[in-house]
């Protein structure tokens, strides 16, 4: 057995906080002054998808809006999974998070007035999509970040989680990758805010890293996982052939913008709600679009006001340009890409997982809010609402660190290169935008043998997130939301959430 290096003693028994977006770092600053460890690979929240959000933070703030309505939309838009119950909660929560992030230091954008300056998106019906320009996440992150470094109560480690120990059933230390180190941080009280799984397929706007992580480290650990099948896929991701591909936000499409074929032609003209309908119906129109024999599909903003989408969408009018794309002139080209996901480790209202000692909070969470099919700019408000509340049902609660432990520290060899790619081109082909039984199983085939063959590695827990979620997808056998099935014809009643297990890979 390799020697196990044990962290410095002043961390021990303190809450461990693995991810630094905005689910972490809210959690880690509603602890204050309790000690914490906020652990993230590399600086707090640079490579977190809540960074790359554009769009914004939906919370009915406006004057004719209200939690009850934002709630009603976004059960409407879960596709009949989303909880009543916690749609109701997570948006009650809206306007005294939209505060709280402001006296952390968020400056959301307002009108000459001083009145929010509210974005719509698709299946909101109402304006109240909060925003820093076009870049809400970075905003958010970087406020967070900036108080963080000034709190004494949390200690950052630029580290890297391998594996959760668990001993009686309860969460007793993490094993960490440290600089070139591995060493076990005795704790009993763990908090997974480590995103999503986007970077397992090709086509993605999630950071490459977004790779399962927190789902492999929960599962291993035996805590029950809920709804791995529901990806949401945006649908206009920038189609130049960037990895990760930069996103072109839904609030593009709400300040007016007009999805296009190969000539030039509207082509959501015949759908209710038209271009701002569910990201699930567009994204399957623009896939529809280029699985044509020489078919594509773009944005067309030309139609905007001389330099008004440049005001408006500083950033993004920066991507396009250092692609050397001019909206004014052409079209946008885009595509679907594996953007959010609506499953990940099953939760409870305080963000308690199945496992004694364990929370969940973010993107990795299953809260019941999204159902099938996340409602636009809800992620930042979930993130930010329960990233707080998993930390307040986690304060008082008295630690008792381990000196001992009998865990064998584990071992782990870099992957190929070349079998990553491999898997995620896979996942896009069968586990994409549009599937089908024929696709699920092979993908389901090839999966099993590269994760026999990857034991040990880098990539085994990725693959086996990725077999998971491509097992849940053909154990559901209807279009629901984002999952859609080509044969398939309808969603089937009652509505009901999947679970899944680490224990069926053996």
């Amino acid at each position: 057995m390799p020697l196990i290096e044990l962290a410095p003693r002043a961390l021990w028994g303190r809450p461990v906080i693995i991810g630094g977006g905005v689910a972490g770092a809210v959690a880690a600053l509603t602890l204050s002054p309790c000690p914490a460890v906020l652990i993230d690979p590399v600086p707090i929240g640079w490579e977190a998808a809540s960074r790359w959000a554009q769009g914004g933070l939906a919370a009915a703030v406006g004057p004719d809006d209200s939690p009850q309505m934002q709630a009603q939309d976004t059960v409407a838009a879960g596709a009949g999974l989303s909880d009543p119950e916690v749609a109701a909660r997570i948006a009650a929560e809206g306007p005294a998070t939209v505060a709280a992030l402001e006296r952390f230091g968020v400056h959301f954008d307002r009108a000459a007035d001083g009145v929010f300056s509210l974005g719509l998106e698709a299946a909101h019906s109402r304006r109240r999509i909060l925003h820093v320009r076009d870049a809400t996440g970075g905003a958010i992150v970087e406020a967070l970040g900036t108080r963080i470094a000034i709190t004494p109560s949390v200690e950052v480690l630029t580290a890297a989680a391998l594996r959760l120990v668990v001993t009686d059933g309860k969460i007793s230390g993490v094993f960490v990758r440290h600089g070139t180190e591995t060493m076990l941080l005795p704790t009993g009280t763990v908090v997974l805010a480590t995103g999503g799984v986007g970077g397992l397929w090709q086509s993605t706007t999630n950071p490459i890293g977004a790779r399962g992580v927190g789902i492999a480290l929960a599962g291993r650990a035996g805590a029950i996982l809920a709804d791995l099948e529901f990806m949401q896929f945006h649908p206009t991701a920038l189609a130049v052939g960037a990895d990760p591909m930069p996103l072109i936000s839904e609030a593009v499409r709400g300040e007016g913008a007009v999805l296009v074929d190969a000539g030039g032609n509207r082509f959501m003209t015949g759908i209710p709600s038209g271009d701002l309908a569910a990201r699930d119906v567009v994204a399957r129109a623009v896939f529809a679009q280029w699985a044509r024999d020489g078919g594509s599909a773009a944005l067309d903003v030309r139609h905007f006001a001389a330099g008004a989408f440049a005001a408006r969408f500083p950033n993004i009018h920066q991507v396009l340009s250092d692609y050397g794309l001019n909206p004014e002139r052409t079209p946008i080209p885009v595509r679907p890409a594996a953007h959010y996901h609506m499953g990940g480790v099953k939760v409870d209202a305080a963000g308690r997982t199945s496992v004694g000692g364990l929370w969940a909070c973010g993107e990795v969470a299953c809260t019941g809010l999204h159902g099938a099919n996340r409602l636009a700019s809800n992620s930042l408000l979930e993130a930010a609402v329960c990233g707080r509340l998993v930390a307040e049902d986690i304060a008082g609660l008295v630690d008792v660190a381990l000196e001992h432990t009998s865990e064998e520290q584990p071992v782990i060899e870099d992957a190929d290169g070349e079998i990553i790619s491999t898997i995620r081109a896979l996942m896009d082909r069968d586990v994409g935008v549009v599937r089908d039984q024929a696709g699920l199983e092979r993908a389901i085939a090839r999966l099993s043998a590269f994760r026999r063959n990857a034991e040990g590695t880098t990539a085994e827990d990725m693959i086996s997130v990725a077999l998971l979620i491509a097992r849940a997808a053909e154990r559901r056998k209807e279009n629901r939301g984002a999952h859609f099935r080509s044969d398939s014809e309808a969603a089937l009643e009652p509505a009901e959430h999947s679970t899944s297990s680490w224990a069926e890979l053996s």
